[in-house]
């Protein structure tokens, strides 16, 4: 500390030849006295400095950088049990459907539409029922895939009807249409989006976003996003989308996991202009309130049938690639996208029927025995990559059988059409990998443009 110390004040010894010149003035005596106590007071001013300079940088405190706040992290904090540390992180967390002083002003007095899910919900109250007792006039509710109340199966279209509980009609946007038409935007003076996403590029909320952004650009009419936290927000990984492959499933040329909240990825889609011949649409993003990527967040309500845990998250990215190929996901099971198998796989010690439910009424292999693999201690850390071990795996289990069953499919997930020739050619997951990163690094400077927190 004292080598310390000399190093980071070597300054002051300027300071102390000039007082040591003016030592014979004609007020000596007053001059040496000032000089004794200011030495002092300077000395141990900057000391406790220097300690206060080290306890911020061992402690993870709070950063704010312009427009970004960042949590430290609660993987790092040295007491308490992780456990405790999520909780108080998730304490500290304020969506930004809870922070209604910043959004209800502008709603007031105005047609509200309202594209939401089972997700947008202020604790155990939706949006809609929210807006209307605080005097919003909704009039209209907007449901994307899985629709309003998120039961339907994945890929199942949703028909347009009325919602219970408020008798307002529910517009559906994975049916015949999957862009708001003008005929469903009249009478609308503003739109609110508020819906729970994972941050993959296939999971198509981000879709059904860049749609209504369109949408609202063409009718001039402002959308309201209200943020949420990504799950899968604290990395970013996977072949960046080639745009001849672009879908539903993937409409932009992001990576598969592209650590951006729904807000932030709104700003990138108005900002890169990449709406149908470059509108913009006018884009107001609620903030999160004490968000960091790197916090865990346990979603409170699965965002789709058969996303129902944090693991199941985790793996989609890595697991997704499977609905291309004969390999179950799990889908019809009570762990889908935790599990994967085939009734050709070998013996493993594990296995799994699936069976017809809600959110899966044609599950892959129903009623049928799948060997398999449980992979819910896999996720037990959150990953910081996608996992192509699962399916390099599955596909040196089945050579010289059916494995791709639907290869246009698996490369809109992939995002090329390069993986299943990669493996034909016997490279390791290592040397794919390495294809991706020329294009993750472009990604990410286009990203950093766009980042809130």
């Amino acid at each position: 500390m004292r080598t310390i110390g000399r190093e980071t004040f070597l300054p002051s010894f300027s300071l102390r030849k000039i007082f040591l010149a003016m030592k014979y003035s004609c007020d000596n005596y007053q001059f040496l006295t000032l000089r004794k106590y200011t030495k002092v007071f300077f000395i141990e001013s900057l000391f406790l400095l220097l300690l206060f300079s080290c306890s911020i940088a061992s402690a993870k405190g709070r950063k704010i950088d312009g427009n970004k706040e960042t949590i430290g992290s609660t993987e790092n904090l040295t007491t308490g049990t992780i456990e405790d540390a999520k909780k108080e992180s998730i304490q500290k967390l304020k969506l930004a459907i809870e922070r209604t002083d910043l959004y209800l002003d502008t709603l007031r007095n105005k047609r509200v539409g309202v594209v939401s899910n089972q997700t947008g919900m202020i604790g155990t109250t939706h949006l809609v029922d929210t807006l209307i007792a605080s005097g919003i006039n909704v009039v209209k509710v907007f449901a994307p895939e899985h629709g309003f109340r998120g039961k339907a199966s994945a890929g199942e279209h949703v028909s347009s009807s009325y919602d219970v509980k408020t008798g307002l009609p529910i517009m559906s946007l994975y049916g015949k249409t999957k862009k708001p038409s003008l005929e469903m935007m009249e009478g609308v003076d503003i739109m609110v989006f508020d819906i729970q996403d994972v941050g993959i590029r296939f999971y198509t909320y981000i879709s059904t976003l860049h749609y209504v952004m369109e949408a609202c650009a063409e009718a001039n009419i402002p959308l309201v996003v209200l943020d949420r936290p990504n799950p899968n927000g604290h990395y970013v990984d996977g072949p960046v989308l080639d745009m001849e492959y672009s879908s539903f499933v993937g409409m932009h040329p992001v990576p598969i996991v592209y650590g951006m909240t729904i807000g932030e990825y709104g700003q990138m889609i108005n900002g890169e202009k990449w709406l149908n011949n470059g509108v913009e649409c006018k884009l107001m993003v609620i903030p999160l309130k004490n968000y960091s990527r790197k916090m865990t967040y346990e979603l409170p309500i699965p965002p789709s049938p058969n996303l129902r845990t944090n693991t199941a998250i985790y793996l989609y990215p890595s697991l997704c690639f499977f609905e291309g190929t004969s390999v179950s996901v799990g889908r019809g099971t009570e762990t889908p996208f935790e599990v994967y198998g085939h009734p050709n796989f070998p013996e493993t010690g594990f296995s799994f029927t699936p069976t017809s439910q809600e959110g899966a009424s044609d599950p892959l292999w129903g009623n049928q025995l799948c060997n398999g693999y449980n992979l819910m201690d896999d996720a037990n850390r959150k990953p910081t990559k996608l996992n192509l071990s699962y399916f390099i795996n599955a596909y040196s289990l089945l050579k010289g059988q059916e494995f791709i069953t639907n290869a246009s499919f698996l490369n809109l997930l992939v995002g090329n059409n390069q993986l299943v020739a990669q493996l034909d050619a016997g490279m390791t997951q290592k040397e794919i990998r390495a294809t991706w990163q020329t294009n993750l690094v472009e990604f990410k400077i286009i990203r950093e443009k766009y980042l809130i927190y």
